[in-house]
């Protein structure tokens, strides 16, 4: 019996507190269409402020990746090795794009301070981040997303570890093509 109530509390305690758990749950599946976002973001090499929509990537592979917080070890980690390997997507009609409930500012001192080349989009209120099933108040789950040039999504990474998550991307991407 009494292994029966430490089961019990345990997995209470794990469904209580494992907000990957969540987020899978609610996350688009694959040959899902692709949520629509409306985003400001910073992107170094556009000047203007702009929104950024789903559309505007429409006939390119996307790869949308939600992260904490820009500075930290893991989402550098992470935003760098995707900005090292973004002429590969490139040659594979692909874009990136980050997005996490960082400000512009936040992402513009980001992308100058560690050379991120792709667009990064702030989401404060996890709205986006939410339809992804990627938010964790007040940050969204680090996920990634590969969505197809027809807008679906081709392929979901939940809950990823940062370290070769970009070459692992790229990798499903060349075989996608």
């Amino acid at each position: 019996m009494r292994n029966l109530v430490i089961s019990i509390l345990i997995t209470f305690i794990l469904l209580t507190n494992c907000n990957s758990a969540i987020a899978f749950d609610f996350a688009p599946e694959v040959g899902d269409i692709a949520p629509n976002f409306e985003l400001e973001g910073f992107n170094k090499n556009i000047k203007s402020k702009k929104i950024w929509k789903l559309n505007d990537f429409q006939g390119n592979w996307l790869v949308i990746y939600f992260y904490p917080k820009d500075f930290t070890a893991g989402c550098t980690l992470e935003a760098k090795g995707f900005s090292e390997l973004k002429k590969d997507f490139s040659k594979y009609n692909a874009e990136i794009v980050g997005i996490s409930a960082d400000n512009q500012d936040s992402h513009e001192s980001f992308c100058s301070e560690k050379s991120i080349n792709y667009t990064l989009l702030s989401d404060p209120e996890g709205i986006i981040s939410d339809k992804y099933g990627s938010w964790i108040p007040p940050f969204s789950d680090r996920n990634t997303f590969l969505i197809s040039p027809e807008g679906e999504i081709s392929y979901r990474w939940i809950s990823v570890l940062p370290i070769n998550h970009a070459k692992e991307v790229l990798n499903l991407l060349k075989k996608k093509i």
